[in-house]
């Protein structure tokens, strides 16, 4: 059961639609069936971001406090 986005022709309303099987689906907005599929990108299940680490040091002075901290003296 993909989940794929639409917006709709008419009232150019976005949205999300769960489709099953040859479903067609329609706008929640205006139940219009023209709508314009959208491409998205894939997301796997349970991926995160990766963390960010602190910030390394300033690169003129060396300031272990991270970038622009000298300028906190």
């Amino acid at each position: 059961m993909p989940i794929y986005e639409y917006v709709c022709a008419r009232c150019r309303h976005a949205f999300e639609a769960l489709v099953y099987g040859s479903e067609r689906p329609h706008c929640p907005e205006c139940a219009s069936a023209e709508l314009e599929k959208q491409f998205s990108a894939f997301a796997p299940r349970g991926e995160t971001q990766p963390e960010r680490g602190a910030p390394g040091p300033c690169g003129s002075c060396g300031d272990e406090r991270g970038p622009g901290a000298c300028a906190l003296d």
